[in-house]
């Protein structure tokens, strides 16, 4: 059974940092392409940043690039999100998703067939 285990959300003060992980289990993504979304109450989801098999190509939103890093650690099976400068309007639930593609990035979330639950980030003044 796939699993995808998010943690490393939490409060933290305009500005600051915080980095999530994704923990895969039930199957191996390393051919995979990877990717976070995030949802905020009242919101759509929303693509936040994606990451092809290898590493070798990401994406991100307008709104966090040159904040947010996506990585993974295939040996560990692994997805991160180091965010930083954290602003208010990043407070959401963070979600990882995998895709059945492996070298192209999705941004809308059809295009996912694995999701975890979510990990709360809130961002405070």
């Amino acid at each position: 059974q796939v699993q995808l285990v998010e943690s490393g959300g939490g409060l933290v003060q305009a500005g600051g940092s915080l980095r999530l992980s994704c923990a895969a289990s039930g199957r191996t993504f390393s051919r995979n392409t990877m990717a976070w979304f995030r949802q905020a109450p009242g919101n759509e989801r929303e693509f936040v940043a994606g990451l092809i098999w290898s590493g070798g190509r990401q994406d991100y939103t307008d709104s966090v690039k040159g904040r947010f890093t996506i990585s993974r650690d295939n040996a560990k099976n692994t997805l991160y999100l180091q965010m930083n400068s954290l602003k208010l309007e990043d407070t959401a639930s963070y979600s990882c998703a995998v895709s059945r593609e492996y070298a192209t990035i999705s941004r809308v979330s059809s295009g996912y067939a694995y999701w975890g639950q979510g990990t709360q980030v809130t961002v405070s003044s």
